[in-house]
């Protein structure tokens, strides 16, 4: 199912359990059942699957107001708005409607799992404005990991690129590597401050900062590869 563009391998997994999926016309509940692509007919909520033969792969400068989710049950712009192409793409991993920047949409599920699944480790670098100016103290914090309220981030790299006494602001690049919901606004706010603005810069070494907001490009062969075998430094 991921190879044919549903969705990452965990939401595959989910729909599955949901009662949502059938093969060859009976419904499957149990994960791992086994499927011959060339044989067998496996349908999502009513639509027969085919697996994608162009496999593309796209990064997009999300702008803020845009949901990074396939379908919305509020009526959101969602990034597939922004991203027109004729494969059936889905977001790798999530940013959340108020940040903008980096994110990847691909139909290839083994690529979704790869950047996605913590144990991989890929880097998400991120621009974060807060109010107030940060002390020494709470940059530690963030460094060796906070109570979110239900997980205890890992160790971050964390370092201060601006404070403003005039604005009463400071401004830092906070790079993790995991992918909890909302996880650097909750880390900051951990540590009693507020976002004004965040701003994910880089996935692994590939960067936006060429590519205007709400635009977007196909990944070089090499930035896949480098994404894929992604090393900590």
């Amino acid at each position: 199912m991921a190879e044919c563009g549903v969705a990452s391998r965990r939401k595959c997994e989910e729909l599955i359990l949901q009662s949502r999926v059938k093969v060859n016309g009976k419904v499957v509940t149990e994960l791992g059942t086994k499927v011959d692509p060339d044989k067998d007919e496996v349908e999502c909520d009513g639509k027969k699957l085919n697996k994608q033969d162009n496999f593309v792969y796209i990064l997009l400068n999300k702008p803020i107001g845009y949901v990074t989710t396939t379908k919305d049950q509020f009526g959101r712009d969602s990034v597939l708005d922004l991203v027109k192409v004729k494969e059936r793409i889905v977001p790798v991993g999530r940013l959340d409607m108020y940040t903008s920047g980096a994110l990847l949409l691909s139909n290839d599920g083994d690529f979704v799992y790869k950047i996605t699944h913590p144990k991989h480790e890929v880097n998400k670098t991120y621009t974060v404005t807060l109010k107030g100016l940060i002390s020494n103290e709470e940059l530690d914090q963030l460094k060796q990991g906070v109570d979110i309220g239900d997980y205890i981030t890992k160790p971050a790299k964390v370092k201060i690129l601006k404070t403003d006494i005039e604005k009463n602001i400071s401004r830092l690049e906070i790079v993790i590597h995991e992918g909890k919901n909302r996880q650097v606004r909750r880390m900051c706010e951990a540590v009693g401050r507020k976002v004004l603005a965040l701003h994910r810069t880089k996935i692994g070494e590939i960067t936006v900062k060429d590519i205007p907001l709400g635009k977007w490009r196909y990944l070089r062969k090499e930035e896949i590869n480098k994404l894929i075998n992604f090393k900590q430094s």
